[in-house]
Parts: C-alpha cells; sequence; structure tokens
C-alpha cells in the first residue's frame, strides 16, 4: 500500500508534454418529469449546460489538478468548440502553443444529456478524420521546440485521426533521443504503433484486441504477445471492476485491485489513470508506486459523475483513510501539502514535542478543532517520547502533523493558514493577525 510519506515527499510540480485527440465535452443538465406526446421518449428539462475540454484535454485538465505544468499538442477546427475549447485550456494555465487550427476540420463533441445524476444519452458531434500531411508538417516541426520544455510525454490517442502513423513515429523517436518517458494510452488493434514507448495502458478489451487472442487466453499470455507487437517497456492493463495489472518485459505481474466505494460513472476514469501515471512517474515514483497511485485515483473518478478531476488533496483524503501516519508532513512534503490543502480553511497550532502530551496540549487541540477548518499541529522540536508523533496523527481532531519545518513563521509564508496559535505553557494563545509573524 501507497503511504503519503513515503509518495508525497517526491511529488513536485513536473513539466508534461500531452499530445493526442482534444475533444469540447458538453453536459445538458435536467430533470424528465413526463414522457413526449410525439415520441415514447422522456422529455428533459435543461436545467444548465456547461463545456469542458475532453479526450486528451482531460487528461491536461487532471495533470493541471495535480499541480503540474502542461504543454498541450493537438488540433481543433475553426469553430465554437475548438476555440472555447482552447480558450478554457489557456485559462488553466495550459500552453496551448502546440494547438493548431486545421481548416476545415470539425471539433469533435461529445453532448452529454444528464438527469437526475444519471447520463441518460450521449449526442456525438464528430468527423474521423485523418491529419493532412501539411498540418503533420506543421506539428513536427513544433516538437523539437516543445519536448526540450517537458520531462515527461503523455499520448492521448482517441483514434480521431490525429496521430498517425508517421507522427506517432516521430515523436516517440525524438523523445527517446532526450531520454523523456513516453506513456500511451491507446486505441484501436495495431499496437505497433506505439513502438518504442515506456508504457502502453490499453483497457482489457483492447489488450485481448490487438494480441488477436480469445477471451479464454491467460492474459500473461496476452502480455506476452503485446510485449512482442509494441516493443514497449512495461504493459499496464486497465481491468474496470478488476483493477489495474502492471506486466514488465522480464514476464514480472503485479495486480492492484480496484478501490472504489461506489460506481457512479466510468467516464473518463481511463484519462484519469493515465494522468496521475504520467505525474507520478515524472516525479521519480517506482512504477509500482505510480499504477498504485493511479489506480486509487481512478476509485476516486468513479464515484463521481462525468469527467472528474482528481487532485493531490482527494488522493490524500483517500489515503488517510486507510493509514492515520499518512497526515506525518516533513519540510520536504509542503509542495505536496499546499496540493492537498488547496481550497481548505486551515488553522495551524505551533507545539513544542519535548513536554509530550499534556492536559493543557489535548484540550487546546479539541478546542480548536471545533473550528469549520482543518487543524494542522507544527511541532517545532523533537520530542523524546517515540509515540508522540504517532499518538498526534491518531487523534481524529488532528488533520495534519509537521516536523521538521525551519520555522513557523515560514511555515505560514508557504501554506497561509487562516488562523495561528501557540502553546506558550499550559496556554493556548493566538497570534492575532498572522502577517505581523510573517512581517517579524
Amino acid at each position: 500500500m501507497v503511504t503519503l510519506r513515503r509518495v508525497f515527499r517526491r511529488l513536485e510540480s513536473v513539466r508534461v508534454g500531452v499530445i493526442g485527440d482534444f475533444i469540447y465535452d458538453t453536459y445538458t443538465t435536467g430533470k424528465v418529469g413526463r414522457i413526449s406526446p410525439e415520441a415514447p421518449v422522456p422529455v428533459l428539462h435543461v436545467i444548465r449546460e456547461e463545456g469542458r475540454p475532453g479526450g486528451a484535454g482531460n487528461v491536461v485538465l487532471n495533470l493541471v489538478s495535480l499541480g503540474a505544468q502542461v504543454f498541450a499538442i493537438g488540433r481543433i477546427g475553426p469553430d465554437i468548440a475548438g476555440s472555447s475549447l482552447k480558450h478554457l485550456l489557456s485559462t488553466e494555465g495550459v500552453d496551448v502553443s502546440g494547438i493548431i487550427v486545421q481548416q476545415a476540420y470539425q471539433t469533435p463533441v461529445k453532448n452529454r444529456l444528464i438527469a437526475d445524476a444519471q447520463q441518460v444519452l450521449r449526442v456525438d458531434f464528430e468527423q474521423v478524420e485523418s491529419i493532412p500531411e501539411s498540418v503533420e508538417q506543421e506539428v513536427i516541426k513544433l516538437l523539437p521546440h516543445l519536448l526540450e520544455q517537458i520531462d515527461i510525454l503523455a499520448i492521448s490517442d482517441y483514434a480521431k485521426g490525429f496521430l498517425s502513423p508517421s507522427l506517432l513515429s516521430a515523436v516517440i523517436e525524438m523523445a527517446q533521443e532526450r531520454e523523456i518517458p513516453v506513456i500511451v494510452d491507446p486505441k484501436g488493434d495495431d499496437f505497433s504503433l506505439y513502438h518504442g514507448a515506456t508504457v502502453l495502458k490499453p483497457n482489457l478489451q483492447e489488450a485481448y484486441a490487438a494480441a488477436k487472442l480469445s477471451k479464454a487466453t491467460p492474459l500473461e499470455q496476452v502480455a506476452e504477445a503485446l510485449f512482442k507487437k509494441a516493443h514497449v517497456e512495461m504493459l499496464m492493463i486497465t481491468r474496470s471492476e478488476a483493477g489495474i495489472s502492471l506486466f514488465t518485459r522480464s514476464g514480472s505481474r503485479f495486480d492492484f485491485p480496484v478501490q472504489s466505494k461506489e460506481v457512479t460513472d466510468v467516464t473518463g476514469a481511463g484519462d484519469t489513470v493515465l494522468a496521475v501515471l504520467v505525474f507520478a512517474l515524472g516525479n521519480g515514483l517506482e512504477v509500482q508506486e505510480a499504477t498504485e497511485l493511479a489506480n486509487m485515483a481512478a476509485g476516486i473518478a468513479i464515484e463521481r459523475l462525468g469527467c472528474a478531476r482528481i487532485d493531490l488533496s482527494d488522493l490524500a483524503t483517500r489515503l488517510l483513510e486507510s493509514d492515520v501516519e499518512n497526515k506525518v508532513f516533513h519540510e520536504d512534503h509542503l509542495f505536496a501539502l499546499q496540493q492537498a490543502l488547496k481550497g481548505k480553511d486551515y488553522t495551524v497550532l505551533g507545539i513544542s514535542g519535548k513536554d509530550g502530551m499534556t492536559t493543557p496540549l489535548f484540550r487546546s487541540i479539541r478546542k480548536l478543532s471545533q473550528k469549520d477548518t482543518k487543524l494542522i499541529l507544527y511541532v517545532k522540536e523533537p520530542s523524546v517520547d517515540e509515540e508522540f508523533v504517532p499518538l498526534l496523527s491518531s487523534l481524529a481532531d488532528v488533520d495534519f502533523v509537521i516536523l521538521q519545518c525551519e520555522s513557523l513563521k515560514h511555515l505560514c509564508e508557504t501554506i497561509h493558514p487562516s488562523e495561528v496559535f501557540v502553546m506558550e505553557g499550559e496556554s493556548l494563545v493566538s497570534l492575532g493577525d498572522f502577517k505581523v509573524l510573517l512581517g517579524g
């Protein structure tokens, strides 16, 4: 099981390139109260409509939510959907200089009709069109500059015609020359197109189809066949309710059971897996750790309606449910802690570890936990009691414990709490306007 302490200390912002098929997802949400008099179909009374980047765009959004710096490479049409998609990505801080406008091309649109939190129909507007050679060459000319700016590359193939064999070959070869890992979410049954990639991530159905084997064939034989066809370093097969299976070229297999409380909507779960996998590998995590983290993220995503955006706060919350020691951070965790606390109010209590757990400290923790904020304990000196920190982390009133930080001032400058308190002897003391602390 992945622990927050081991994984999060290694998570920082990473530069990711995402190349693939960008789709504009729209959601038409309403209520069904009657049957149409024109035909035996329900009438959807629309309450709201919204649009989001889909396809490779959903991978991008998940990466942004994790704290990555993202460079997008793809195509759109000269239409409202395309300009809306590009604008939405740009407002998220994504570098969209690699998004090419192809004349006479229609940006793919998927409109999901939703009633009472259930998708009742999807209407697609799209034309599967091979990329013209002129556009392909334009993209290839952009690749060297874009690849110089990234640490890892994600290929999100939705089989809309953008990722031609020659474009795939060029981008993978250029990435290999620069020792940039390439993680591929494939489509179709010809995995030789992704020759030389680092990790190939098909779902179970795609894996059997590409291996040209029956469903009765053991998964190990399927993996062996795919390695021969694709010549990738690792193979990750997502298996829906059965979780994820990871295979290496040496023949090793690692299984990760699904971790979900309930299944609401599987839309976009594959994109979530790709994004978290890329983010984790880009930060130098071992592939088994990255896969377990991605599997956990997928479990969270399918509990939500539509294409969900998973961030480090979501992962931290789920990890904390499995192990209270995951609450403990050190100074080199602060990037991940900031991501975990994003959008939340929190209070910091500075304490000394020398005295251990005293009655006044316990009462102060209980008092502050009544506030409608997260409670973070900053331990400024190590405790002689080895059980002190585990005891703090076991308290339901405590959300996080920070150790070995430079100073309380440095912590507050980094995470910007709502309020700051300290223990002075047996008394709980408010620092009032903690901005005074930061200025001092």
